[in-house]
């Protein structure tokens, strides 16, 4: 199984930390942020992690050596030359990720408990070409929320809403079907708009 991770974003929220160090690779209680998200694909038996990167991907790279030799897991690299948004990437990265099985893809700067398991297992049940985590918040007012049916079927995204919708919001961890490379060009493209709830 594969894993795409987006790393094309600046960091710019965390300079001057990024101006010398990739936002992945930036400690997190003592560790690089991006680690926490391997260490969790590697339990559910990815054995490989694309990187889609538009910034300093030497940096990032050079970096991520290290790591890939303890956590025994390979890396390789999808250089966007323009920002290809959330989507486009993943047209881009399609040499490396269709094997032909489930790949989850993933926004580089999440930290949470990571439950792939419980992903993997709703998405191969429902049977649909993708999946997305949705994850529960008190103000949702700060974030583009996610509007569902009962079953879990997404029916829109509302974007920082005024008034109450819903308060769950996207978490940034995907898992897709290869069938979604024929909906998506390497141009630049939204999962939330164009690719879900379609």
């Amino acid at each position: 199984m594969k894993a795409l991770i987006l790393v094309g974003g600046y960091g710019t929220r965390l300079r001057p930390l990024t101006l010398t160090t990739p936002k992945p690779t930036v400690e997190f209680c003592n560790k690089a942020m991006i680690i926490y998200q391997i260490e969790a694909l590697v339990k559910v038996g990815v054995t490989e992690v694309i990187f889609a990167i538009a910034y300093k991907p030497e940096l990032l790279s050079e970096c991520m050596k290290k790591y890939e030799k303890d956590i025994q897991i390979k890396f390789s690299y999808s250089h966007e030359i323009d920002p290809l948004g959330t989507a486009g990437p993943i047209a881009l990265a399609r040499h490396l990720l269709d094997d032909g099985q489930p790949f989850f893809v993933m926004n580089s700067d999440i930290i949470c408990s990571f439950p792939l398991k419980k992903l993997l297992k709703f998405h191969k049940t429902h049977g649909k070409e993708g999946s997305i985590m949705i994850t529960k918040v008190d103000d949702p007012s700060k974030y583009g929320v996610v509007v569902t049916e009962s079953d879990g079927k997404i029916v829109s995204f509302v974007e920082k809403p005024k008034e109450f919708v819903s308060n769950r919001i996207n978490a940034g961890i995907y898992l897709f079907n290869p069938s979604i490379f024929e909906r998506i060009e390497v141009k630049p493209t939204s999962i939330k708009k164009e690719v879900f709830p379609k």
